[in-house]
């Protein structure tokens, strides 16, 4: 799907297919742990990719054998979760979650077969978890392809950057922006994403 991709923004949008030159190609592949994948997404809120690795680390090592489980999750102390690292907010979000899963009012499971705004709609009823993290969550885990979050600030940034804009992107001009992308536009996010790295503002 990403020559698919790059066909689209070659035809429709020439800036970011010109960005895109620069990006190692990729495709989208559904996260086989949700739920594991959502609690590191709970983890490393407003921390940097460093950080959340290593708190994330140390989370893990708290359960026998690494085996991340709601229910195990439920038995550890609120202080031995903070030793690693997370705040008692934080902790309040993965309780709520855990929770959540365990008396069965979010089923992650079913979220294959719901719309785009159906999961955000799930997802938002878990403590902590925002627009921006569900959003992220359809991306990298369920890997739907046309996805774009108006309100993260990397993408703000290398639109901002690229699209010679001298202040930071209103949502109305992102998503006049992002409509040549779809239905592609999570490849549009990776893509510009992956050009902050290999240029950093």
């Amino acid at each position: 799907m990403y020559t698919l991709a790059l066909d689209h923004f070659e035809k429709n949008d020439p800036i970011l297919f010109e960005v895109s030159k620069n990006t190692e190609p990729f495709e989208l592949e559904i996260h086989p742990y949700p739920f594991i994948r959502l609690l590191r997404s709970i983890v490393g809120q407003q921390l940097s990719v460093k950080a959340a690795s290593t708190i994330f680390g140390r989370f893990e090592n708290l359960f026998e054998n690494k085996n991340i489980t709601p229910t195990g999750l439920l038995k550890i102390t609120d202080d031995n979760l903070r030793s690693a690292g997370i705040s008692y907010q934080k902790i309040s979000y993965l309780k709520d979650f855990a929770n959540k899963i365990v008396d069965g009012e979010v089923v992650l499971e079913k979220f294959a077969l719901l719309e785009n705004e159906e999961v955000i709609v799930e997802l938002t009823k878990i403590k902590g978890v925002g627009r921006w993290t569900a959003e992220m969550y359809l991306m990298s885990t369920l890997a739907r392809p046309d996805i774009f979050s108006y309100g993260d600030l990397g993408l703000q940034n290398a639109i901002k950057k690229h699209y010679g804009m001298k202040n930071k992107p209103t949502i109305k001009q992102m998503e006049k922006l992002s409509k040549k992308w779809s239905p592609f536009r999570t490849y549009a996010a990776r893509i510009l994403w992956k050009s902050l790295e290999n240029n950093p503002i």
